[in-house]
C-alpha cells in the first residue's frame, strides 16, 4: 500500500465577540422603527389615524394590500 499523508489541521479563527451593549441599541431602535412602519401601514386610517386625510393610506396602500390588511 502506498503511504498516505494526512493534511495537518490548521487553526481556524474564531469571530470577534460583539458585547450585548452594543448590540441593544440598535435593536431596540430596529423594533421601534417596525413598530412605527406597522402602524402607518396597517392601522393609520380612519379614527386612529394621525395625519388627517387620505395622504398616509393612499402613500401605503399597495404595501397594505401586500401584507394583507384590508382597506376597502
Amino acid at each position: 500500500m502506498a503511504d498516505v499523508s494526512l493534511p495537518t489541521p490548521t487553526a481556524v479563527p474564531l469571530p470577534a465577540a460583539v458585547p450585548l451593549r452594543q448590540i441593544l441599541p440598535w435593536a431596540l431602535f430596529g423594533t421601534l422603527l417596525a413598530a412605527v412602519l406597522l402602524y402607518f401601514v396597517g392601522v393609520e386610517q380612519g379614527v386612529l389615524s394621525v395625519f388627517a386625510g387620505e395622504t398616509v393610506h393612499e402613500f401605503v396602500h399597495d404595501g397594505r394590500h401586500l401584507l394583507g390588511f384590508p382597506c376597502h
